[in-house]
């Protein structure tokens, strides 16, 4: 069992929210730390958090991330071709 103290102000929030949603208090601080939990148990890196956008929007090619090595040299080899021909 754990009591806490919370101010007036966030008390009367807390009834609001538990009034609306047709549960009591326990029920709406257990799924607040329940989701809590859920959010933070396994810390993930901004790049973790990003992956799924880098290079996605930024360009045509969707996977600019991933074959960003491909992409660059046939970028460098079409620029010699270029220089070649002229």
């Amino acid at each position: 069992m754990i009591s806490l103290r919370i101010p007036q102000e966030l008390e009367r929030k807390l009834d609001s929210l538990a009034k609306s949603k047709g549960k009591n208090r326990s029920e709406i601080i257990k799924d607040s730390i329940l989701e809590y939990i859920k959010n933070h148990s396994s810390e993930k890196t901004p790049f973790d958090l990003g992956q799924d956008l880098f290079g996605k929007y930024s360009a045509d090619d969707r996977n600019l991330a991933k074959n960003r090595k491909d992409s660059l040299k046939d970028m460098i080899k079409r620029k010699n071709e270029k220089r070649r021909s002229n």
